[in-house]
């Protein structure tokens, strides 16, 4: 089951993204870039190692380091109060060593088996002490070496009794050139006292309505400079900075439904940080949203007509299609494969396009948090055409080959600690048809007439969603939306309504987009599958579907608490010098 997360992520995503503000500054090097010691070390330590081990039984073939160097700045606050205030400095060593050759090495699938998903990632020292880096490096490689032989004799032994199919028999490992390429560092100096005040000012404010049960500001800042080293040659380093703050409140409803509301700003450019203004606008809305649907009535399932607006279309398009085009999924007997063999065809209307590109640092103004210049197996970032006028065109590749697809397209990555797969970057959805929004939603409000529906469902705003691919289980999808109105035909108002969720499945719900907007949205998340949570964002126009179908989303039956909120209670004596606040008035 893959997921797009929009919410905190857990300590060990420290690449997060964030903002910086009043005294944070990023510190990039504008002299002449040069290798840093690191791959120093690891271009000392890979030679005679690749040396001595290819004489090995059985000999290895490949050896990679990869180091993540990571700083990074966590302020958290809930409910008016500071909750964490921290900064971590580490570095994180991880290496792969291949044995047998590229045809044949200790990662192939064998039936149902899978290669390892741990990196088994190791501290390495913080100082740039190159005897201390490559003590660490040896004591890994060798340790990765006894790991990948055993798996390599099990491997030759499976083969014998194991029936392999044509995804199976093509190279476990691409050649590909190496690249050598030395890319700005990156540092940064965070003042944490201005956030401290922003994250309390922030929950304090979500407070001040007695909808709110709980609230939560984070401000995160990272610097992340990452090296790569092989002894195929490459020889990499690069720096990054990212910046989020995320918003999140929790209410509930009288029936004991949940309910969550969620927002991030995100940004590479301390001048980019969102304002206090900002900021507090979205909080507002957030909580109006929240009121609103403590008061909304809950949909019953149906299938109809919808309209998603972009930042939906854009999840749809992550779910349905992105994670059923990711390379390694073709190759794997325990996947569905959906679309394996459809290279060629037709798989949606052709009025629509797609295409991945991980270069794209921004667009319209919007930074992307899919961009890479590398990914983790040391392979450019390329865009690829998926599909190209509703015809598949394309797979997201890593170093695994494909039949027909023998070569990385640079979309191999992974979370720290994992091994690296073909995963997504920056989806981007593109319509040669699009019309104004008011257009599309004259279009619904006649499909809803024409299929004599009482109503059809807008698709506002979402949370995340997941996808089934695994053939052991339904080839299923589930969207799972915050804002949704019903869209009536006979001119009342729209209905906000919650307790929605989407749920379909891939070859059909394709086939149903009948029209899209002219202009797109961008979200921005974290995709969490089998090599752990990555950075994506996707990109699409608002889209028109001749039918999708809703169910009733998991709910709870705890009743919300039966005691008012502190400084809420009409019997409680207010705290000195201290007035409550009635939301409508809040500043």
């Amino acid at each position: 089951m893959l997921r797009v997360l929009w919410g905190l992520l857990f300590s060990f995503l420290s690449v997060s993204v964030p903002p910086l503000s009043p005294g944070a500054r990023a510190v990039l090097s504008k002299e002449p870039v040069t290798p840093s010691p690191v791959l120093e070390a690891m271009q000392l330590q890979l030679s005679p190692s690749i040396t001595a081990l290819r004489q090995a039984n059985p000999p290895a073939y490949f050896i990679s380091y990869l180091v993540t160097d990571r700083t990074f700045v966590t302020v958290e606050g809930s409910n008016g109060a500071l909750l964490e205030s921290d900064q971590q400095h580490n570095r994180v060593l991880e290496t792969q060593v291949r044995v047998g050759d590229y045809d044949l090495d200790d990662t192939h699938n064998i039936g149902t088996r899978s290669m390892s998903q741990s990196s088994d990632p190791t501290l390495l020292p913080l100082d740039n002490d190159i005897p201390a880096l490559r003590r660490t490096m040896w004591l890994a490689t060798n340790k990765q070496y006894r790991r990948a032989a055993a798996a390599y004799i099990r491997v030759k032994t499976s083969r014998q009794v194991q029936v392999e199919n044509a995804e199976t028999t093509v190279p476990d490992f691409s050649h590909e050139n190496p690249v050598v390429s030395y890319l700005p560092l990156v540092s940064f100096r965070v003042d944490r006292r201005p956030w401290e005040e922003r994250v309390r000012r922030y929950t304090a404010a979500f407070s001040a309505s007695p909808a709110v049960m709980n609230s939560i500001a984070t401000f995160t800042a990272s610097a992340t400079n990452q090296f790569f080293a092989s002894s195929e040659g490459a020889r990499e380093q690069f720096g990054q900075i990212r910046y989020r703050l995320e918003l999140y409140v929790q209410a509930k409803a009288p029936d004991g439904m949940n309910l969550e509301r969620y927002a991030n700003f995100d940004w590479v450019n301390p001048s980019q940080a969102p304002s206090d203004q900002q900021v507090m606008a979205r909080v507002h809305e957030l909580v109006n949203q929240i009121q609103a649907l403590q008061k909304a009535p809950v949909v019953e399932p149906y299938a109809g007509p919808a309209l998603l607006r972009g930042r939906a279309a854009a999840v749809f398009f992550h779910e349905v299609l992105g994670h059923r085009l990711e390379g390694f999924r073709q190759k794997q007997i325990t996947e569905g494969q959906t679309f394996t063999n459809k290279i060629g065809q037709v798989i949606m209307p052709t009025f629509l396009s797609v295409y991945d590109d991980p270069t794209l640092k921004e667009i319209n103004g919007h930074f992307l948090l899919g961009y890479y210049p590398f990914d983790d197996e040391g392979v450019p970032a390329q865009r690829v055409t998926l599909v190209d006028h509703g015809v598949l065109k394309n797979f997201l590749m890593s170093r695994s080959p494909l039949p027909g697809f023998p070569h990385s397209n640079g979309h191999g990555r992974r979370q720290l600690g994992y091994q690296p797969i073909a995963r997504m970057g920056n989806t981007i959805v593109r319509s040669s048809t699009g019309v104004p929004f008011a257009q599309l939603r004259k279009m619904l409000i006649e499909m809803v007439r024409q299929q004599h529906k009482p109503f059809g469902l807008l698709i506002d705003s979402i949370s995340g969603g997941f996808t089934i691919t695994g053939r052991a289980e339904p080839q299923a999808f589930q969207i799972e939306p915050l804002i949704v109105y019903k869209v009536f035909p006979d001119g009342r108002p729209d209905e906000l309504v919650r307790g929605v969720n989407i749920v379909g499945t891939p070859l059909t719900d394709l086939t149903k987009i009948v029209a899209t907007g002219d202009k797109e949205a961008v979200f921005d998340g974290y995709c969490v599958d089998e090599s752990g949570a990555v950075p994506v964002s996707a990109d699409a126009p608002a889209m028109l579907f001749s039918e999708l179908e809703v169910a009733k989303k998991q709910t709870s039956t705890d009743k919300p608490p039966i005691l008012p909120p502190p400084a809420h209670d009409p019997l409680e004596p207010e705290p000195h010098g201290v007035k409550a606040t009635p939301w409508g008035h809040l500043r």
